[in-house]
């Protein structure tokens, strides 16, 4: 029997949609059970199947009816049927049940694919895959350092995004922007931190990472290789005071005493990076006393109150750099060398390994060329017997620098750890040092303090013929691998670590 639908029906316009709808249709289904079936794929086959296909199934289904109305326009102006206000349905006639019959079936189907297609999309655009591999260029540095965090197991989303609706809507909203600009490439190098439009932390990290919950002093151990001839290891062992080890106590001691529920710390940032905070200010929840330190070499200028960011401390504010984790080369370098991926029978090769680092390069790969050339160059010139029975150890040498590098700086996107340094600490970066230098006072003369044993403990450190160990509770006096003298007591550690001693 011969499949009879409405006169209107039969026209090109609905032809093609018709064609196209169900040519879409097939593909969504089968490239969907493929992609279930493999448990894989890449990001641009989760933009095909969710978010491209569907279009052209919806594009398809609105061109039927176009093309009926356009047909019944046409067939009253030639007078090939009576004028009527509305369409009449009509089961009695086999053509409207037909037609009636695939329309609610084509609806079901539809309504069906649509709902199921929703959900996988949702959740693939709320990936890692699609966050991190569908702008290879662009996100590779972020993707690379996510990898290697301590958060690698945790989705972009559950971060960036959080739960709520109001915060996807935001989120795919200012994605619009981001696709435009990686289209156009009008994308900034490095990419920008997005610091003012970061989610409040007590609605993403907090949702892991319990306030309340009490630490005691947790150890921390730190690797270093002195740039001489023999590779000298020097070690540190400290115990960082956490904060809140007493349950009796809670957080009223330690680091984590900045995120008590009974103390508010505002402060004002006169940058962008937020690195430079003239006014802190440290509010008693339970006493209702409130304390202003102000930086006294360098105070808020009073004309400048309108251009400055007024804060409530909370946790990304130290921190800063929880997944995507850039290096300097002393320190991906002595991690490489601690591991074994760099042997250590090279005489100076700490040294070598930073300088070939910090050449300049365009590209990764012409980064991995340089500093092939770079360390062979070196031991050829200077240690050509040393290279006659270690060639292999040479290769694994090179290579550790490369793998080293190519986690840790992106040469395309500009991407090194000068452009997003890291609050924890003092090391690279002013870190703590930006309200914790001794330079905010209050009125009363109270001083937010640049003790080293506040924050930590150091119970053992030198290298392994002259090491150091502390007989008390006491922390050591901190002993400066090279004699410096008292320079490091004067100086913060980042304005010399912030660009590697090579």
């Amino acid at each position: 029997m011969k499949l009879r639908l409405p006169h209107s029906f039969y026209n090109i316009v609905s032809y093609a949609g018709a064609a196209i709808a169900l040519i879409a249709t097939f593909m969504f289904v089968f490239l969907y059970a493929l992609a279930s079936l493999t448990h894989g794929g890449t990001a641009y086959e989760g933009i095909v199947i969710f978010l491209i296909i569907p279009v052209f199934i919806i594009g398809g289904l609105v061109l039927i009816p176009v093309g009926m109305i356009i047909k019944a326009r046409s067939d009253k102006k030639a007078g090939l049927i009576s004028k009527k206000e509305f369409p009449v349905l009509d089961l009695n006639l086999p053509q409207h049940r037909n037609a009636a019959f695939i329309f609610s079936a084509g609806t079901i189907l539809f309504l069906f694919l649509s709902a199921m297609g929703s959900y996988q999309g949702y959740h693939f655009t709320e990936s890692v895959k699609f966050c991190g591999t569908t702008c290879h260029s662009i996100m590779i540095p972020e993707y690379t350092a996510y990898q290697n965090s301590p958060h690698a197991r945790v989705s972009c989303a559950e971060c960036h995004v959080g739960a709520g609706a109001n915060w996807y809507v935001k989120s795919k909203l200012s994605g619009l922007h981001q696709v435009y600009a990686a289209l156009a490439k009008v994308y900034p190098r490095p990419i920008p931190t997005p610091v003012r439009n970061l989610r409040p932390a007590r609605e993403t990290c907090e949702e892991c990472h319990w306030p309340q919950k009490t630490y005691g002093k947790q150890q921390r151990k730190e690797i270093h290789f002195l740039p001489d001839e023999d590779n000298t290891r020097w070690e540190i062992d400290m115990l960082m005071n956490t904060g809140g080890g007493n349950p009796a106590l809670g957080q009223k001691s330690g680091i984590h005493w900045h995120i008590n529920p009974d103390i508010k710390i505002e402060y004002i940032a006169t940058d962008e990076k937020r690195l430079q905070i003239p006014k802190v200010i440290m509010k008693n929840a339970a006493t209702g006393d409130s304390v202003i330190f102000e930086n006294q070499d360098e105070p808020l200028a009073q004309g400048n109150q309108e251009n400055v960011q007024h804060r409530v401390m909370d946790c990304i504010d130290c921190h800063n750099r929880p997944s995507h984790i850039y290096l300097d080369p002393s320190q991906f370098i002595n991690i490489a060398m601690a591991s074994g991926s760099i042997p250590k029978i090279f005489p100076l090769i700490k040294q070598v390994a930073i300088e070939a680092c910090m050449q300049e390069y365009q590209t990764t790969e012409q980064a991995k060329q340089g500093i092939a050339e770079y360390v062979q160059k070196f031991y050829s010139e200077n240690y050509p017997d040393l290279l006659k029975g270690n060639s292999d150890s040479l290769k694994q040498t090179i290579l550790g620098i490369q793998n080293s590098f190519s986690k840790n700086i992106f040469p395309e996107m500009k991407v090194h750890w000068t452009d997003y340094p890291n609050h924890i600490g003092h090391m690279t970066s002013q870190g703590c040092f930006r309200c914790h230098d001794g330079k905010h006072v209050s009125q009363s003369g109270r001083v937010i303090t640049n003790k080293c044993d506040v924050c930590h403990t150091i119970v053992a450190q030198g290298t392994a013929k002259d090491m150091q160990f502390t007989s008390s509770q006491k922390s050591l006096p901190f002993k400066h691998p090279v004699d410096i003298g008292g320079e490091w007591q004067e100086t913060g550690c980042y304005e010399c670590h912030s660009e590697p001693p090579i």
